[in-house]
């Protein structure tokens, strides 16, 4: 598996080194070169992060890649999935999914760090969760809400929260390699850095 991230410090392009994060990884670089390129829309690349994994389906194995990239203006997720083929399509087949978010539209980025050990002090992140939410997929949780009296047998309805649920990415340093924790955490530190005070 083939993972890369590029966090920066300063504003510079960083389009070169996304594509040769893209060309390592050695899954269709053309089409998903192709595929960012248009999405980035030649706005300069402040930060991004490239996962390639595989999925298991029953004696299969398919591959997926996601490719996020932060632009002073957007952040853009790209989506390549490897198909065998089907009616439509006999031949084997990617498709590449893009979308682009203006960064003022994201509500929330949220970073769940599990850190091994941490009696025995300072050490980094063995895995890490990064989930971001703009509010184009929310998810309800309900539950049948009640009051303090025990004794009450009313119907009080339903409680519930709201949650944005729009991307989740996990990394491990076990799957996928301690430089891939380390390159999700700085890329969710930019885009953070990115959308505060919007």
């Amino acid at each position: 598996m083939a993972k890369s991230a590029q966090p920066v410090t300063e504003d510079r392009d960083r389009a070169p080194e996304l594509q040769s994060a893209i060309v390592r990884t050695g899954y269709y670089p053309e089409v998903v070169a192709d595929a960012v390129g248009d999405a980035v829309g030649g706005e300069p690349v402040v930060s991004f992060f490239v996962h390639h994994e595989p999925t298991f389906e029953r004696d299969e194995v398919r591959r997926h890649q996601s490719v996020i990239v932060l632009t002073p203006s957007r952040l853009i997720l790209c989506h390549t999935d490897e198909h065998a083929g089907d009616d439509l399509l006999p031949e084997p087949y990617t498709s590449t999914s893009t979308e682009a978010v203006a960064l003022s539209s994201v509500t929330s980025v949220v970073v769940t760090r599990m850190v091994t050990n941490p009696t025995k002090g300072p050490s980094p992140a063995a895995e890490a969760v990064m989930t971001i939410g703009w509010g184009g997929v929310s998810r309800v949780d309900l539950e049948p809400a009640g009051c303090n009296d025990p004794e009450c047998e009313a119907d009080h309805g339903y409680t519930g929260v709201l949650a944005s649920d729009d991307f989740t990415l996990r990394v491990s340093a076990a799957a996928d390699g301690r430089d891939a924790v380390g390159g999700l955490l700085g890329f969710a530190s930019q885009l953070s850095a990115r959308t505060r005070g919007r």
